[in-house]
């Protein structure tokens, strides 16, 4: 979403007042568009919320809407991958967050998972390709 609003010549896509709804849809959209037995993603709409509030924006209706389907429906499983911080953050045109405010949004992220009754599973700092395969024997095998 970020990239998509600076290549649209938006410096500061998340100071847009529909950003979190934006963001929300889009990840509906790839939600109910998945297929396959086993799903993994990246993002949920509990993460959109810790975003909105971290923001310090109200819940639009869209995002009020989709955290309520999610938990209706039992979309995602109770178990949470939770990535922790490398311990840096590298700058970029979209990642202007300081390693401070990164380590807030995280613990920001871990309150509205706990509040909404999931269990974080830790993903300890490390390589890439350890943390994937940490996630990938936490999963097992393929079905």
């Amino acid at each position: 979403m970020i990239a998509a609003g600076q290549a649209r010549g938006v410096a500061e896509p998340w100071a847009e007042p529909d950003f979190v709804e934006a963001v929300t849809r889009l990840q509906r959209a790839r939600q109910t568009g998945a297929r396959g037995p086993v799903q993994v993603y990246d993002r949920s709409p509990l993460c959109t919320l810790a975003l909105a509030r971290f923001l310090r924006r109200p819940v639009g209706e869209v995002l009020a809407a989709e955290v309520e389907r999610a938990a209706r429906e039992g979309i995602y499983q109770r178990r949470v991958f939770l990535v922790r911080p490398l311990g840096f953050v590298t700058p970029t045109a979209a990642r202007r967050i300081s390693y401070t405010e990164a380590l807030e949004f995280a613990r920001v992220h871990e309150r509205v998972y706990a509040e909404h009754g999931y269990h974080l599973v830790d993903v300890p700092p490390g390589p890439v390709e350890r943390r994937a395969a940490a996630v990938a024997a936490y999963l097992g095998p393929p079905r």
